[in-house]
């Protein structure tokens, strides 16, 4: 039966229960399509997109020089006695001093000053030299051009996410500026495919999956970060897992960073002249913290037992991968050693449609964390969000994909390919290619400066549509290279916050074990203090959500209880729900994208613990 039309976009997928697993394994973050560990992939062949036109900068570079052609005068003569006044007398209202260069092809002068000027500084001169001798034919600055880098790669016209208006990383401009070069990028992932466009880029690395099970190539830790793909039988990575075939995903993160360019082969990379120092920490069914752990540290340049010196650190770690679960202090002490050694760390905000600050690396601190955006600027269906998230960048959505390099292999390795995936995982290298553009120019730069400065430059850009709490902006990197170089335009204050919001207690009224009799709320802040009556009670509460806003909402059961969090559209159509275990809080969050109020009805139900009161006490949190 087909569902009505709905302004409603549903940010938070089912989370079902399952057994504990001994050792956490995280996944690389890929957007999920049906059940848990299906990787959503698309190779059907896709039409090259029209590449927009990059916008003219504010800012046209200097000059310290004129051009300036005279009536009588012709570029072989020297300027006589009244032309040199007029040129002195300019000049010190300038605070300058002008002197004839040369002449040109043309019949025109070429002046120069004594410093450099802004162009709007060269303008007023050429205007001041015009109006001030009737003898000047014309006068204009002497513009210093630049190569307009755009590669030759006959696939760069497909890569969208680094040019189009909406959601483009505005890349073309800031090729002129940097290319990576000398930068290493360490990319923390399934290991990597010698691919022909990517090979060029790659640096020795190294395998650091200890378990062999987990590794699927025969062996523990070795000098070899080979990836020998990570497919899985059905039921191989836990009850009821789907089979899946060999993602590549490494060798996918890998070029969006750094594939060669200007090859006339394939794709481009963001940071072409960068090294990426690949490093296998995923392999069958996801990687241990542990092993994610020394990778970390070791692609810093920091000391791993049994692991030999890294004669390559990075700059920049990409962790294109996550887990359920807040940061943990394994994690968080590796993520401060690599940055003591000054390593700029990237990591995935997750494909949860959840609060990302319930994902680790994702709530990791001092992390750069990356939602993902669709080709309109939209924050994509898949993508988490929350206080955590630091920036957004394309990561593909729909029909649009991340285009980059890839293996023809289902399971083993066969030929190079291309393919589009989506998924935080393909938005994060964009920041971290970005960041390798950003050090290549100004090496100094510590992890803080790198972060604030691609935060600040994304702000000043924001989203062309509305995006709640999936960072301050899409990131721009002609603005951040400007940024790293100081010459970047710092972004207007932000407005003053508009005052927080009262929160409104009120209690839970039965009856309301129906839709039809769900309990009205209303507020933009409010806290229901309930209960479960009984083993068979459930409680419904109806609330609007105003157009534009996301509708979060948290149901948080006693310690010793689990009850569940389901909400309904307005036709009575399941669209989330939150299902986790004893004593963890549920949440949902809903986003009314229409011109519109619409209704929800949100389900409160039991699943085992305390009924009466106090015994099946709950809270349900709602702010929107």
């Amino acid at each position: 039966m087909s569902q009505p039309s709905t302004p409603l976009r549903v940010r938070a997928r089912a989370i079902w229960r399952r057994a504990p697993v001994t050792g956490l394994l995280v996944s690389s973050l890929l957007a999920v399509a049906g059940g848990a560990g299906a990787f959503e992939r698309d190779d059907a062949p896709r039409q090259p997109s029209a590449r927009a036109s990059a916008a003219m900068p504010d800012d046209e570079g200097d000059t310290d020089r004129v051009i300036v052609k005279y009536r009588r005068a012709t570029s072989a003569d020297a300027l006589d006695e009244r032309a040199l006044n007029a040129l002195r007398v300019a000049g010190n209202r300038n605070g300058l001093e002008i002197s004839r260069l040369r002449g040109n092809a043309r019949g025109g002068h070429v002046l120069r000053a004594s410093r450099r000027m802004s162009m709007a500084e060269a303008r007023r001169l050429a205007d001041e030299l015009r109006n001030g001798d009737a003898d000047i034919e014309y006068a204009e600055p002497d513009r210093l051009m630049q190569a307009q880098y755009l590669p030759n790669d006959p696939q760069y016209a497909s890569q969208w996410h680094y040019s189009e208006a909406a959601a483009g990383i505005r890349l073309p401009l800031a090729w002129d500026k940097s290319s990576g070069a000398g930068v290493v990028v360490a990319v923390l992932d399934t290991g990597v495919r010698r691919h022909a466009d990517l090979a060029g880029n790659l640096l020795a690395g190294y395998d650091f999956i200890v378990d062999t099970t987990v590794a699927a190539d025969g062996n523990g830790r070795d000098t070899d970060p080979t990836d020998p793909g990570d497919w899985a039988a059905a039921g191989e990575c836990g009850t009821g897992s789907a089979a899946r075939n060999s993602s590549w995903h490494g060798t996918h993160v890998a070029g969006t960073i750094a594939a060669v360019s200007n090859n006339g082969v394939g794709v481009a990379g963001v940071a072409r002249g960068a090294k990426v120092l690949p490093l296998r920490v995923l392999g069958k069914c996801g990687g241990y913290t542990s092993d994610i752990a020394d990778a970390i540290v070791w692609a810093a340049g920091g000391a791993v037992a049994g692991v030999p010196v890294n004669p390559t650190p990075a700059r920049v770690i990409n962790l294109s991968l996550g887990g359920v679960g807040a940061c943990d202090i394994t994690t968080q002490n590796a993520i401060n050693s690599a940055r003591s050694r000054g390593a700029v760390v990237v990591v995935a905000a997750g494909n949860a449609t959840a609060d990302a600050a319930r994902y680790s690396p994702a709530s990791c601190a001092g992390v750069i964390t990356v939602a993902s955006v669709g080709r309109t600027g939209a924050i994509a269906s898949y993508s988490n969000f929350g206080a955590n998230v630091d920036v957004a960048a394309p990561g593909g959505d729909g029909t649009a994909t991340i285009l980059s390099t890839l293996n023809s292999g289902t399971s083993k390795a066969r030929s190079d390919s291309y393919a589009g995936y989506r998924g935080t995982s393909m938005a994060t290298p964009h920041v971290a290619g970005v960041a390798a553009l950003m050090l290549a120019r100004n090496a100094a730069l510590t992890p803080d400066e790198v972060e604030a400065r691609i935060k600040s430059s994304a702000a000043a850009r924001g989203f062309p549509v509305s995006c709640a709490q999936c960072g301050v902006g899409i990131v721009d990197a002609n603005a951040a290279v400007d940024a790293a170089l100081g010459t970047g335009t710092a972004p207007a204050p932000a407005p003053a916050p508009a005052p927080a919001p009262t929160l409104g207690t009120l209690a839970e009224v039965e009856s309301n074990n129906t839709i039809a009799t769900a309990q009205a709320l209303s507020g933009s802040l409010l806290q229901v203090n309930g209960s479960m009556a009984s083993a068979t009670d459930v409680d419904h509460f109806r609330i609007n959500i105003a157009p534009g806003k996301t509708l979060l909402v948290t149901l948080a059961p006693n310690a010793s209880s689990d009850y569940d969090l389901i909400a309904y559209n307005s036709a009575g159509i399941l669209v989330a729900q939150s299902t986790l275990g004893v004593g963890v809080a549920d949440s949902v969050s809903l986003l009314n994208s229409g011109s519109a109020a619409i209704s929800v009805t949100l389900r409160v139900g039991y699943f085992s613990g305390g009924t009466g009161s106090p015994a099946g006490s709950y809270t349900l949190k709602l702010s929107q």
